[in-house]
């Protein structure tokens, strides 16, 4: 199902303030703040996926986000992309797609997700743009699928187990992880679970704000952005119905995904379709050495360090990661 998204004045004013905001004051002005797009509900069963699609040149940009986030955090980015085609999507259970209740969320389905908006939308070749938890649906798609992909683009993301690899707090607390990087995932023993803790502040409103703006504020980089970003964020994954089922879940199937996934990089090796890494260097979670990792993992992939840039890279150097996502693949 898809239908038209149209602007008045008003609408087309606000857009432009809202855009200044996100873009800051010394961002160039950009027709695609304004630019129209369409809204696509796409199926999943008896689900819908939101998605938006703005027309261009192929091949199609595929925006991918990760948790505890939505399309939202490409608001920044999508301006730099004009007269290109973009797809952005929320997984379900993220954002403005639907969050049933009981259902698997887990990094399969994830990448059942990205197959039903690729399919439903009629893309044929793409540009995968994958960021945080949407780097393993995303490369297991790739996988899958190498004579549609006109390029990889990774962004301070993960895959299988990595030397370097340190879970966010939040993700270490609600997936009951201590590491995420040895041979053999290790989870605390009693009494050093971390289960009633993660409980405790999924029940609470008030701690589960505060562990969001805390957490989520810290992977972006300048004071003036963050702030009205991460509320901006909040304002749906805490919304009702919230992304916190979703969260919860994903986290509860991590360990196990990055296990099959480690049993997968062999495969990575063979992928010759063009890979580009990109990656805030100043992020110490998906850090660095998790960006060497990928390199190493794919021999023809080309790796970019942002520096000063954090998680959210995108978000600190939208100007910068729009550029490297356009010429990814000599496109």
């Amino acid at each position: 199902m898809t239908r038209k998204h149209g602007f008045t004045r008003a609408m087309i004013a606000g857009s432009a303030l809202a855009a200044s905001v996100l873009l800051g004051a010394d961002a160039r002005p950009l027709d695609a703040a304004t630019r129209p797009f369409q809204v696509h509900a796409i199926a999943r069963g008896p689900y819908e996926i939101y998605a938006r699609e703005y027309p261009g040149s192929e091949p199609a940009l595929v925006l991918m986000h990760g948790f505890p986030d939505d399309l939202g955090l490409y608001d920044r980015l999508v301006p730099f992309l004009n007269g290109r085609h973009v797809v952005l999507f929320d997984f379900l259970g993220w954002g403005r797609s639907d969050k049933p209740d009981g259902y698997p969320y887990t990094f399969e389905n994830l990448a059942g997700d990205l197959d039903a908006v690729i399919s439903q939308l009629g893309l044929s070749r793409v540009v995968l743009v994958a960021h945080d938890a949407s780097g393993p649906p995303a490369i297991n798609w790739a996988l899958a699928h190498r004579d549609r992909i006109a390029a990889l683009v990774l962004l301070n993301t993960f895959y299988g187990l990595t030397p370097s690899l340190t879970p966010p707090e939040a993700i270490a607390i609600f997936g009951d992880l201590v590491e995420l990087r040895s041979t053999t995932l290790v989870r605390p023993t009693a009494p050093y679970s971390f289960a009633r803790l993660s409980q405790a502040i999924a029940a609470s409103r008030q701690m589960g704000r505060w562990l969001y703006f805390w957490q989520v504020g810290g992977f972006i980089r300048d004071d003036a952005v963050r702030g009205p970003f991460v509320r901006k964020l909040w304002s749906r994954f805490g919304a009702s119905p919230s992304s916190i089922p979703a969260f919860i879940a994903l986290n509860h199937d991590l360990q196990a995904a990055v296990v099959i996934n480690t049993s997968r990089a062999g495969q990575l090796a063979t992928f010759d379709a063009p890979v580009r890494i990109v990656f805030g260097a100043a992020d110490p979670y998906l850090n660095p050495g998790v960006a060497e990792s990928f390199h190493a993992a794919f021999p023809s992939s080309e790796l970019v360090l942002v520096p000063t840039a954090r998680h959210y890279v995108q978000v600190d150097e939208p100007e910068e990661v729009a550029r490297q996502v356009l010429t990814a693949g000599g496109q």
